[in-house]
C-alpha cells in the first residue's frame, strides 16, 4: 500500500481530479462577484471563447479526416 500511496502517477490523477472539481466553481464565484457590465462581459467572452474552441475543434478534424489516404 505505500508504494502506491507515493506513486507519482497517483497524485498526479488526484490533483487533475480536484482542479477539474475546484476550478469551475470558483470561476463561477469569481463571475457572479464582479459588478453587472463586468459579470455580462465576462459571460459573452466565455461563450465566444467556447464557440471558437468548438469551431477549431471541428476544423482540426475535418483536416485529419482529409488528409487520411483512402483506400
Amino acid at each position: 500500500m505505500g508504494s502506491v500511496l507515493a506513486g507519482r502517477w497517483l497524485w498526479t490523477i488526484v490533483l487533475a481530479v480536484i482542479l477539474v472539481v475546484t476550478l469551475p466553481f470558483l470561476i463561477i464565484m469569481v463571475i457572479l462577484y464582479l459588478p453587472p457590465e463586468a459579470r455580462l462581459v465576462a459571460t459573452v467572452l466565455i461563450i465566444v471563447g467556447w464557440g471558437v474552441a468548438a469551431g477549431y475543434r471541428e476544423w482540426v478534424t475535418s483536416k485529419r479526416k482529409e488528409e487520411r489516404p483512402r483506400p
